[in-house]
């Protein structure tokens, strides 16, 4: 009986045991919610967000800024507007600049290099007078249009043609020239006007693309038979549109934009685009190594590239469509031309060839050459 008893007493005891386990959580835990669902950019009915522009680190004091024209003014006080940085803007063509810059022995006078031809960025990269900029929207732009170590950038392209005096070609008997080899002709002696490839990175651009099209000695025969009708070698890039509506000349060789089709509305004029190829070439931007605000300069670059508003804007100001070539992707901006017409060019010799190439060109302008 007392066997009995205390095997009644065990099972009672273990079934306390258990029934204390499996009782003893009140709050047992429930299971996790699923996360919530975000859309999906992919789906066609959710329109993807658009790159968020850059925040502007803490900046201020002055940005030093030579360009190509002081008609940046709009774009560099919104720059102003956006980080406080003050700019000051100074006109100046990119050999000047280039050779201002060696001048300077490493110690820039300015912050950050803005328009003219990309063969003198090449050359001042290669002198280590560059500073180096790196951005994640740089991944949005065309290969070959930057450079790849992020020294210089593209910020936009210059095609180059012809613009005619109608009325100064018929009074003196003279066809519209259509193609680089017409101006050749003996009959537009001293009427043809070229701005000097020294200083203008657009006309230097027209020298590489001649030469790397006719092939060096080719090449240079056409540019001697062309000295032959040049009175003189102008020594800004804007002097043969100039003196062209100015009756100073019938034929320019110039480049190519809306603001020479405006001419167009107020000039006995023709433009020419040549039928045997177009010359072209990438306008750059640059900051300075060793500038006194690199912080500024850097930002402005990634700035400028990564929000299309401020693409748009440069767009408008230079007149040139130029920038969708550099970043596809840019809405609002449609080019005015087929590419097709543009000549097949390597541009790693722009700058690589430069100075044998403008040394060779001096002693042919020999005092033709203009110096202002």
């Amino acid at each position: 009986m007392k066997r009995i008893f205390a095997l009644l007493l065990c099972l009672m005891m273990a079934f306390s045991t258990l029934a204390g386990c499996s009782g003893g959580n009140n709050n047992p835990t429930e299971p996790p919610a699923p996360p919530a669902t975000e859309p999906e950019t992919n789906s066609p009915d959710v329109a993807p967000e658009p790159p968020a522009a850059p925040s502007a680190p803490e900046l201020g004091g002055k940005m030093k800024v030579v360009a190509t024209s002081e008609s940046y003014v709009d774009l560099f006080d919104k720059f102003t507007e956006a980080t406080g940085v003050e700019v000051e803007l100074l006109s100046m063509s990119s050999g000047e600049v280039l050779s201002k810059l060696r001048a300077e022995g490493g110690v820039p006078s300015a912050d950050l290099w803005f328009g003219g031809g990309i063969d003198a960025f090449m050359s001042a990269k290669d002198d280590g007078l560059l500073e180096q900029v790196q951005f994640d929207a740089m991944s949005q732009l065309t290969p070959g249009f930057i450079d790849p170590d992020g020294y210089w950038f593209s910020k936009g392209i210059t095609i180059v043609g012809f613009l005619v005096n109608n009325s100064l070609a018929g009074e003196l008997n003279l066809e519209v020239p259509q193609s680089w080899s017409d101006l050749l002709d003996g009959q537009y002696e001293g009427e043809i006007i070229m701005s000097n490839p020294a200083v203008s990175g657009t006309n230097y651009a027209v020298v590489n693309a001649l030469l790397q099209k006719l092939g060096e000695d080719e090449g240079w025969a056409f540019f001697e038979g062309l000295d032959k009708n040049i009175s003189y070698y102008s020594r800004r890039g804007s002097d043969p549109k100039n003196k062209v509506t100015s009756d100073e000349f019938a034929v320019g060789i110039t480049y190519l934009d809306r603001t020479i089709d405006a001419l167009l509305a107020d000039y006995d004029v023709t433009i020419v685009y040549p039928s045997d190829g177009i010359p072209w070439v990438p306008e750059g931007v640059a900051v300075f190594k060793n500038a006194e605000n690199v912080d500024a300069a850097k930002y402005f670059v990634e700035w400028l590239f990564s929000d299309d508003d401020n693409l748009r804007q440069l767009a408008e100001i230079d007149q040139k469509d130029g920038i969708k070539i550099i970043k596809p992707s840019l809405e609002g901006v449609e080019l005015g031309y087929d590419t097709s017409i543009l000549m097949d060019e390597d541009l790693s010799r722009f700058g690589a060839e430069r100075e044998a190439i403008l040394s060779r060109f001096e002693e042919l302008m020999g005092d033709k050459a203009v110096a202002e």
